[in-house]
């Protein structure tokens, strides 16, 4: 079988997990403490305060953001359901904005038109599988409106627009390390901010409402218990020092496929220009007549020892969002497109050339029959 992804994991991320659980010291301590400091060091963050997974990440940072109850979120329309979950569990209410046809992010158009008619607390924009949205343009908008911009970077550590790294461009800024990105921690998640108040709610937040600075125990607010295992902290920074290795290998290997592609029936993902994608998934586009039979496609695949699967949600067309805002196909045209035909492809740090030619010359075969 070529899976659709496999971890990077060698002997020096096993043994420093063990040297973590033969101490006995297992939660919260200094493995974390590290990783958080390689993670901020890395990505060009003050902070970074780092969770059980992303999902506690994206909640915590719109709570640190006070979004509640009455309060309005633009969101991208095209991402894991995790990312419009947390603005509802905050009891606000996700305001989607269609995405840009060749990036599949928040298109900036769409949501100047949405910013236009809708007063919203917070921007929510998705690095979609590891390329980088348009912040310049998104924070320009969000400028104008005076609110703050958090980063869904949950697939794209390392991605870099201009220089300037995922992480480093809105007031908060939320990381995955589950296993289908590019380093992984099993689960985990890492918020970065450089707003030094907002770092220490994020860590009252995390921890049972505890003041992190207080000499004593001493709990200031209620709160949550969505704190980091230190040997999960380890085998974060075991993965850190190999994250630009593992980028290029993955970016290599997306180059394959992009060659491999030229003059077939799908189409490859595209990228802004002076940017760096980190490929957490390449996600090509099936001819639109083939759409209809994805699903088969996906079987025949699986049938045939190739492991793909879909892009990702169209979340307005989910059944819990559906019932709460009346979406239907139409409303987010570029949407309803790129979910429909998005097929993510096997592509992980080893993948060897031979197995790209294979699978692109399988989905080839199925597209002519």
């Amino acid at each position: 079988m070529i899976r659709l992804t496999i971890p990077s994991i060698d002997e020096r991320d096993l043994e420093a997990v063990r040297e973590v659980l033969e101490s006995g010291y297992l939660v919260q301590g200094p493995r974390v403490a590290e990783f958080e400091g390689l993670i901020a060091d890395y990505v060009g963050t003050e902070h970074a305060v780092a969770v059980a997974n992303c999902t506690a990440a994206l909640h915590l940072a719109l709570l640190a953001a006070d979004v509640g109850p009455g309060d309005r979120v633009a969101v991208t329309t095209y991402s894991w359901p995790a990312t419009a979950n947390v603005i509802a569990l905050c009891g606000a209410e996700p305001v989607f904005v269609d995405i840009e046809p060749v990036t599949y992010n928040m298109d900036p158009e769409m949501l100047r038109e949405v910013l236009q008619h809708t007063t919203v607390k917070a921007i929510l924009p998705v690095h979609a599988f590891g390329g980088l949205a348009d912040m310049p343009r998104i924070l320009e908008l969000a400028d104008q409106q005076g609110v703050p911009v958090i980063e869904d970077a949950a697939c794209a550590l390392g991605t870099e627009l201009a220089g300037r790294r995922a992480g480093a461009w809105g007031t908060m800024a939320c990381f995955s390390f589950h296993p289908r990105k590019a380093i992984t921690t099993g689960e985990g998640g890492v918020i970065t901010t450089s707003d030094a108040a907002l770092a220490r709610r994020l860590r009252i937040l995390r921890n049972h409402g505890q003041d992190p600075d207080a000499p004593a125990p001493d709990f200031v607010a209620p709160g949550y218990n969505l704190r980091l295992t230190e040997f999960q902290a380890a085998l974060g920074s075991a993965q850190m020092a190999k994250l630009d290795r593992i980028v290029e290998n993955r970016r290599c290997r997306a180059a394959v496929y992009d060659r491999l592609l030229q003059g077939s029936a799908l189409r490859a993902p595209g990228v802004l220009a002076d940017s760096r994608h980190v490929y957490q998934s390449y996600a090509a586009l099936l001819p639109q007549d083939a759409a209809p039979q994805r699903a088969t496609i996906i079987a025949g695949l699986k049938a045939a020892g190739i492991e793909t699967t879909i892009g990702t949600y169209h979340m307005p067309l989910t059944t819990y969002f559906r019932s709460q805002g009346d979406f239907a196909p139409g409303d987010f045209p570029v949407t309803d497109d790129v979910a429909a035909r998005a097929i993510s492809l096997p592509l992980y740090e080893d993948l060897a050339m031979d197995q790209q030619v294979l699978v692109i010359d399988t989905v080839g075969e199925m597209l002519a029959r």
